[in-house]
């Protein structure tokens, strides 16, 4: 439905509105603002509003007033002071049309040498999973767009905190079975041809709390806020084997990291000989402290820990090393009581954002039900979403571009009825695999293991349009 309202401006009456004609003149109305349009053209018209306010609230004549044209380049300005007395919905409500916004009504900011987003914008945030000692921050999926995530959003785990690393000291160690062991400095890493890839990753204990009914997250942040894309741009680690010389007959590598835990995995020599990247950056700029600064291994679509960021030492071996990361942690106990070992890729995934839960639909009618998809394996070919907790499946639209091992957003047009309403997204990757169930995934693998957690989730919608996180 439109607006409509009755604006005392436009009447033009001082005495009607119980104001004073100087009252009238500090405030620029909407009949002066056609005036002014009118006499100066449309590219002047913020340029000799503002100057009429200016003159209206007695700022010097000399004081520097924005060039004409400058509306349409400029930030959004600070809201003009609030006037003295009026609630926050009297302020708001002067800010809606017919009337002139006081942002429109005030020179703003001008360039800066870091770009800042709008405070109102300020609450996405990632979230610690302990407020006091957290080792992991989720990336907000619910609030994000598209499907790349803001640098200063991408999710964090960390096993020793965040080390500060000077990157003029910093050195990469190649060594072991190879003919010329060599030390790279980051100089010496940037003067090789670079390629930026993008790609998601993902942590294998993402969705961990999703294991059982008791467990599960209230939100899709939470649930499954560890994984996140971004553009990465670095040395295929494949030049940088060429320049060492690998022995025929090396097989893997160790990979350490210079935090304080000297995280370390073994990595296939098909897999570091394939796509793996040393990145140095991310979304075009310098990796962030967090994600690895100065330098990082990125494994396309396997798990989150084997990217070892802050990485300064890779070792050729015939075998792999056996650490405490890939023993007695990031392995898979099954209900026989063995343990699946190595479980590199992320398998296909999907999770709605929207609606998910702690979200309220805003009424009956269209919904627009849209979600993100990823596979280690490759591209997604295709997503469906149920709205019956699977009895029935649709097909979603898969939004361009479509990448292989990225996150892809999915989109399905939805008109509620105002009934109960179970949803979820099931995704299909090019090689074939579908995404299963929770029950599906527990017959397999049993609950004894967090790790790999890629079953279908369920957001139920109650009657007053409620979404909260449901289970199976």
């Amino acid at each position: 439905m439109v607006e409509r309202r009755r604006s005392p401006e436009l009447s033009g009456d001082s005495e009607s509105t119980g104001t004073t004609s100087s009252e009238t003149d500090a405030r620029l109305n909407r009949r002066r603002f056609i005036q002014i349009a009118g006499a100066t053209g449309g590219a002047s018209v913020y340029a000799a509003s503002s100057n009429a306010t200016s003159r209206a609230q007695g700022t010097p004549e000399g004081a520097a007033t924005p060039p004409a044209g400058a509306g349409a380049e400029t930030p959004p300005a600070e809201a003009a002071e609030a006037t003295p007395g009026a609630t926050p919905a009297d302020e708001a409500a002067n800010a809606l049309p017919p009337n002139v916004p006081p942002w429109m009504q005030k020179w703003g900011p001008l360039p800066s040498e870091y770009g800042q987003r709008s405070p109102f914008e300020e609450g996405v945030v990632r979230v610690p999973n302990d407020d006091d000692n957290p080792a992991w921050s989720f990336t907000p999926l619910q609030a994000l767009h598209g499907t790349m995530t803001p640098n200063s959003l991408f999710f964090e785990r960390h096993h020793a905190g965040i080390p500060a690393i000077d990157p003029s000291v910093h050195r990469l160690m190649v060594h072991g079975m190879v003919e010329q062991p060599l030390i790279f400095t980051m100089d010496d890493i940037k003067r090789f041809p670079s390629s930026s890839v993008i790609h998601f990753l993902e942590c294998s204990g993402n969705s961990l709390y999703e294991w059982t009914e008791a467990g599960m997250a209230e939100d899709v942040q939470v649930g499954f806020g560890l994984v996140s894309q971004t553009e990465w741009t670095g040395v295929p680690l494949r030049t940088i084997l060429n320049e060492v010389g690998v022995d025929p007959e090396a097989s893997w590598l160790l990979a350490e990291g210079a935090d304080a835990a000297g995280m370390t995995r073994s990595i296939p020599m098909e897999k570091a000989l394939d796509d793996v990247l040393l990145a140095y950056a991310m979304n075009g700029e310098a990796l962030r402290p967090s994600a690895g600064y100065p330098l990082r291994l990125v494994l396309p679509g396997y798990e989150g820990n084997m990217n070892i960021k802050w990485l300064r030492r890779i070792k050729v071996g015939d075998g792999p090393w056996q650490t405490r990361e890939e023993t007695s942690k990031y392995t898979d106990l099954m209900p026989d009581g063995t343990a699946r070992q190595f479980t590199f890729v992320m398998d296909a995934k999907s999770v709605i954002t929207s609606p998910s839960g702690g979200q309220q639909l805003p009424g009956q009618g269209f919904v627009e039900i849209s979600g993100l998809a990823w596979s280690g394996r490759g591209r997604i070919t295709k997503v469906d979403v149920s709205i019956d907790g699977g009895e029935t499946w649709n097909e979603a639209e898969l939004q361009a571009p479509v990448l292989p091992v990225a996150l892809t957003r999915f989109r399905f047009p939805w008109d509620w009825d105002g009934q109960p309403a179970r949803l979820q997204s099931r995704a299909v990757d090019e090689t074939s695999y579908v995404q299963p169930t929770i029950e599906q995934l527990i017959e397999v693998r049993g609950t004894d293991s967090i790790y790999h957690m890629n079953g279908i989730k369920t957001w139920a919608v109650d009657e007053t349009g409620k979404v909260t996180s449901a289970y199976g």
